[in-house]
């Protein structure tokens, strides 16, 4: 039996990137790479996307994290946006009819700015010159001559009244409480004691006179009111039409430069007919202080009505926009009402409206992170119902959702005209896909990033032009062509395969950065192969405290790992942790027991839940593997336990299964199994093994072990023969595998790795159905032959024994 042939050769353990393979000196000969390599799948989906223009097209960049998704997003977004308009600007502005309900107004891109700006310019001189003007000495005059005469014709009025009451024996007093009417006599006011002395008919007289005068009097008082109402009213005539002579001067540049604007038109006659209504704002009062400061507080805030609030500007903009909202926050994504403390009160007006990222995108596009919107409350709804009503509201949200009930506005809602690109891994897709019915509905293309390429002649230089935009971007040194061979070798060893290489391209940022740093401590104008490797081993280092804790474990037998000499049913199995994205391999001692019995194969994880699904599924895969090879001529009379000894946690997968099996078969069969040997891989149930993930790591973690405590050229790891292209061992590994000091076989199937383990012959079933005698099969298939015997011949006993109590239980009853 040759066991060799099953031996990996040193050429299959690592594929070795030759810098002979470049043709530059450094990686400063070479062209920068603009673009995203490795990632045609995700350029040809999203650039798909970006064109369809029909709503619910909106995207999602699926990928893990660091593959490029934001800067491939970023690249193409840029190019895409530069062939579309510059969208529109959008403008708040009072709403004369609607106060709580701001205007909007759409105008070309600059133009809110400058409309916002010849607003600001002509109404504050039209305030100033209306001011003025009414404190004039032309206006005042004209008032004092509608005051005049209010004053002569009251005064003709009052001196007419006195007349008529003197005639009736009455004179007219003016007081605080208003105009009364006091009797004479002998030109003097009638006293109570001559009231009292006069006679009946005297008196009589005397209140017919009175009564006469007093409806004089409120005749009077009634010309009075409507004299004093038709002066106020011919005064604001005076007003109105002072402020519309200066307002029109001003106002016409407006009407003249924005004719083309319905809206404005509109907005600037509202305006007008305001200023009209409204001209008490402008003229001087005589107050108190106190009055006076509260009048021109209430002044300003009026004022600022004829101001506009420029909601959205886009003159700095030459293509349309691109916005990566990095903190998607409500007020940060849909805008916000803002508010200002007046004497205590919350108060707030069309000009405290601002935009959010969603306004400034409109237009264009928007770029957010999934995980960041559905960690803001309230986000992801707002979101959805932009998106399907295609119109942006700006509410307050606290308002919205009843919170609170302070003074707030209902801005006109903005049409929406955007492309969202939401990006995340591909986890969250698929739970809102599967838990959003709007999901689907606008989200309807996945562009899908790849976190690993084809390691060809191709990529690799790709993988150099990568190198040298990051050197150039960061201003970092360069690389000579043996260091980016080596960052080629770790590519792959990252992808976990030899023919392909990793895309989680700021895990190779991060490496050249700390490369570099090693050049600069050592003083060299280029990153050496020795500096790149150097950081490598510092990254390991940095990170392996925990594997190291495990390693000293072992070697103080805490943890008991066998790695010399023989075991029947005890093999070492291989399992790889992961700590924080750093993964290392390291042994687990499996056992098994068999003995003769009906139970079956029982899992120990299993039975205390210590075991997942997959791992489970993977250890009664072995029960079918037992039945087919074994009872096609016998019920299959066992009973057997396999557990992972000193393991206090979860079990998960099933690349222990061949390995379980083969401590399995050497229990039933008693051969002792070489403990120097460790084992991973899946097997299904016709034997064969299958691949596993990790294998790199396994190897290295058992070699650690093997190494620590003294190779011997006998120890290695058994993998599935699928795994040998995955295959990039670490150099030590693969300079003591050279050595014949270590060993690594691949195997197909599981007669080939008990053959590696117990140095038997596995055998084949004769055409007879019988093993050749000696194998390990015949060993194996003679035991549960005898276990089976045993176990029908206490059945019969058992039988016999029942049938002698039945004889004898009716014996008795007879």
């Amino acid at each position: 039996m040759n066991v060799n042939k099953y031996r990996v050769r040193p050429g299959q353990l690592r594929k070795i990137c030759q810098p002979s393979m470049f043709k530059f000196s450094s990686t400063a000969e070479l062209k920068p790479l603009k673009k995203i390599i490795g990632q045609e799948r995700a350029v040809r989906s999203l650039d798909f996307g970006l064109d369809m223009e029909i709503p619910g097209y909106n995207i999602y960049l699926s990928g893990p994290l660091g593959t490029g998704k934001t800067t491939l997003a970023k690249n193409m977004l840029e190019e895409k946006a530069a062939g579309k308009a510059v969208p529109p600007d959008w403008c708040y502005v009072y709403n004369f009819t609607f106060p709580d309900s701001p205007r909007k107004l759409k105008l070309p891109p600059g133009k809110g700015r400058e409309f916002a700006r010849d607003m600001a310019t002509q109404v504050e001189k039209m305030i100033k010159s209306i001011v003025k003007a009414l404190e004039g000495e032309d206006f005042e005059n004209k008032k004092s001559r509608i005051l005049t005469t209010f004053s002569e014709e009251t005064s003709a009025m009052y001196l007419a009244l006195e007349e008529e009451a003197r005639a009736n024996g009455f004179t007219i007093s003016h007081s605080q409480t208003g105009v009364s009417s006091i009797p004479l006599k002998d030109g003097e006011a009638l006293s109570q004691e001559d009231y009292m002395a006069m006679s009946e008919d005297e008196r009589q007289d005397l209140r017919r006179r009175s009564f006469l005068v007093q409806e004089r009097l409120n005749e009077a008082f009634r010309l009075y009111k409507e004299m004093e109402r038709g002066t106020k009213v011919r005064i604001k005539v005076l007003e109105q039409e002072t402020i519309r002579s200066v307002a029109s001067s001003f106002l016409s540049r407006l009407f003249e430069k924005y004719r083309l604007f319905e809206e404005i038109i509109k907005h600037l006659e509202a305006m007008q007919q305001d200023l009209l209504d409204n001209s008490e704002l402008f003229v001087k009062q005589d107050e108190n202080p106190a009055a006076g400061f509260f009048r021109s507080f209430s002044r300003r805030h009026a004022l600022r009505r004829y101001e506009v609030n420029l909601f959205v500007d886009n003159s700095h903009l030459e293509r349309a926009p691109v916005v990566f909202e990095n903190n998607p926050t409500y007020a940060n994504l849909f805008g916000q009402i803002e508010y200002e403390g007046e004497f205590g009160v919350l108060a707030t007006d069309f000009s405290k409206i601002k935009a959010g990222s969603i306004h400034k995108a409109n237009g264009g596009y928007l770029v957010l992170n999934v995980l960041d919107v559905l960690r803001n409350y309230y986000v992801w709804d707002t979101l959805k119902r932009v998106l399907k009503t295609r119109e942006a509201r700006v509410e307050s949200v606290s308002r919205m959702y009843g919170i609170s009930n302070s003074e707030t506005l209902q801005p006109e809602p903005v049409p929406i005209d955007i492309k969202i690109i939401m990006v995340g891994e591909a986890l969250y897709y698929y739970l809102l896909y599967s838990m959003d019915e709007d999901f689907p509905k606008i989200f309807k293309l996945r562009a899908d990033f790849d976190v690993e390429m084809p390691r060809t002649r191709k990529g690799m230089t790709e993988y150099a032009r990568f190198i040298a935009s990051v050197c150039e971007h960061h201003k970092l040194r360069h690389l000579t062509p043996q260091a980016v061979a080596r960052l080629i070798e770790y590519g792959s060893r990252m992808a976990g395969d030899q023919e392909k290489l990793s895309t989680h391209f700021n895990k190779l940022l991060d490496l050249i950065c700390e490369a570099n740093n090693l050049a600069a401590r050592e003083q060299t104008p280029l990153v050496e192969a020795d500096q790149l490797q150097q950081a490598i081993r510092e990254k390991r280092y940095r990170e392996s405290l925990y594997e190291e804790k495990l390693q000293e474990y072992i070697n103080r037998d805490i943890l008991m790992i066998n790695t010399a000499g023989f075991k029947a049913g005890e093999l070492n199995g291989l399992a790889v942790y992961e700590m924080g994205g750093y993964s290392f391999g390291k042994p687990v001692r499996i056992t098994a027991k068999a003995f003769m019995g009906e139970k079956g194969l029982t899992n120990i994880e299993r039975e205390i839940r210590l075991s997942g699904s997959i791992h489970s599924k993977g250890v009664l895969t072995l029960s079918g593997y037992l039945g087919a090879q074994y009872a096609q001529d016998k019920p299959l009379s066992l009973s057997a336990s396999l557990t992972f000894e000193q393991s206090y946690q979860g079990v998960e997968g099933d690349s222990a299964s061949s390995a379980e099996l083969y401590a399995l078969l050497s229990a039933i069969a008693g051969i002792e199994l070489d403990q120097g040997i460790a084992v991973t891989g899946s097997v299904n149930q016709n034997g064969e093994v299958q691949a596993v993930g990790g294998v790199n790591q396994k190897i290295e973690g058992f070699f650690e072990v093997c190494r620590q405590r003294g190779l011997n050229g006998k120890q290695g790891v058994i993998i599935p023969r699928p795994n040998v292209s995955q295959l990039m061992l670490d150099e030590e590994v693969v300079a003591a595998i050279e050595a014949r000091q270590f060993n690594v076989w691949a195997v197909e199937h599981i007669d080939q790795g008990i053959e590696i383990l117990s140095g038997k012959e596995a055998g084949q079933r004769g055409k007879d159905g019988r093993f050749p005698a000696g194998s390990l099969h015949y060993l194996i298939d003679k035991k549960l032959e005898e276990w089976n015997r045993l176990g029908r011949r206490r059945l019969d006993e058992k039988d016999g024994d029942r049938r002698v109590i039945k004889r004898l239980v009716r014996r008795r009853e007879h």
